[in-house]
């Protein structure tokens, strides 16, 4: 299996996972072009790709997606309340008929040689999912969008290979920073964004020996920058109630535009 961030950040995610014969992306949250670009980077065309699984139906996670499956009609696989959300946002345009395919959390289906695992997150959606992959000896995952997790959280992202792990903020740039109060307490609330913090905690809860990479993504623009989540995240390791240290892991922070490591499993 590969992994790969074409793009990952508050102005927009998208990435990539896939193995011999197919491919998926998680999100669309970028322009068209740039999708193209970064599978281009993957050696991949638009035309060849398996499905979309989208998190939820948030602008950032789906801005692309009218454009996109318009020119190449790739099945999307979403929650009944993201596809309903979707069809609300006028900017994504008419969708070709048929490509909606509504799944379930909790509910595992098969694309190609691939296991999903769609599992609850908590955020400020109408229903959002992350979504754990699998061909049946590697498996990663994608959990971003999360305002805080929990046992069940931790349960469905035992035992991965890889992980797109959100660490959006740090409290502190967060008080501090341009945004609005309310606005502030939405993305430090339960259903907002993992902090630093709170990302590496979540991560001291799934570390094992086979974990091979760790990429945290989904890093907020004006309350974050890398080398404080990178170093805040690892610093968490090093001190949680586990037998790791933060220089066990390779952990890598996803590129906001460009595409990120292409890891491979």
């Amino acid at each position: 299996m590969r992994l790969c961030s074409i793009a990952s950040g508050s102005s927009g995610n998208c990435i990539y996972t896939g193995g011999e014969h197919t491919h998926l992306l998680v999100d669309t949250g970028i322009s068209k072009k740039r999708v193209e670009e970064g599978l281009k980077a993957l050696d991949i065309k638009g035309e060849e790709l398996n499905g979309i699984l989208i998190t939820h139906e948030h602008i950032d996670h789906v801005q692309g997606l009218g454009v996109f499956s318009r020119k190449y009609e790739v099945p999307i696989y979403a929650t009944k309340g993201t596809i309903e959300g979707i069809k609300k946002i006028s900017s994504i345009g008419k969708m070709p008929e048929g490509l909606f395919h509504e799944i379930q959390t909790d509910e595992t289906f098969t694309l190609g040689e691939l296991k999903v695992e769609p599992f609850k997150i908590s955020h400020d959606a109408n229903e959002p999912s992350g979504y754990r992959i699998g061909d049946g000896e590697k498996s990663v995952a994608v959990a971003t969008d999360l305002g805080k997790y929990d046992d069940y959280t931790v349960e469905h992202l035992k035992n991965l290979d890889a992980i797109v792990l959100e660490a959006n903020h740090d409290l502190k740039m967060l008080e501090v920073g341009p945004y609005p109060y309310p606005l502030k307490r939405r993305v430090a609330g339960d259903k907002g964004h993992l902090s630093n913090e709170l990302s590496g905690r979540l991560l001291c809860d799934i570390l094992h020996d086979n974990l091979k990479h760790v990429v945290l993504g989904h890093l907020s623009k004006e309350n974050n920058y890398e080398e404080l989540a990178y170093e805040t995240v690892k610093l968490e390791v090093t001190l949680g109630d586990n037998p790791y240290k933060g220089d066990d892991f390779p952990i890598t922070v996803a590129k906001r535009s460009s595409v990120s490591e292409i890891i491979d499993l």
